[in-house]
């Protein structure tokens, strides 16, 4: 990752661990903007393109806690233009409860692509591109 980072992608980056080592789905208000746009395109777990607002994502955080023990970013690269930050990361999640021909314990991996938009700060809109690993 480079080292003269842009403060909107240190925000970002705060913004990945803080998901990585929270305990509460409350901590994601610190980062995104009360009128936060969440889409997430069609992927191996959401088959339909889903738009979400603050309180979807908290709800969804809450989920994810129940069938992931830990969540782990590796920030491949990070681009800037204006007010957009384009993240491109692995992420893997360590499972509660088994998925496909993932067990307990081993990990789901996804590739990711995410573009975060800012607004006072925090993240106004944000557009997700994910690819996960085959798991079935």
């Amino acid at each position: 990752m480079k080292s003269d980072l842009s403060e909107n992608e240190k925000i970002v980056v705060e913004f990945l661990k803080m998901v990585q080592e929270r305990q509460s789905s409350n901590e994601l208000e610190k980062f995104y903007h009360s009128e936060i746009e969440q889409i997430e395109y069609p992927n191996a777990i959401v088959k339909n393109t889903v738009n979400r607002n603050l309180q979807d994502l908290k709800d969804g955080a809450d989920r994810g806690k129940m069938i992931l023990s830990k969540e782990e970013y590796e920030i491949k690269n990070l681009y800037s233009f204006e007010n957009v930050v384009i993240l491109e990361a692995t992420w893997k999640g360590t499972l509660s409860v088994s998925i496909g021909n993932i067990s307990v314990g081993e990990k789901m991996v996804a590739h990711f692509a995410q573009f975060f938009e800012f607004k006072d700060g925090k993240i106004y809109r944000q557009r997700n591109y994910d690819c996960f690993d085959p798991f079935n």
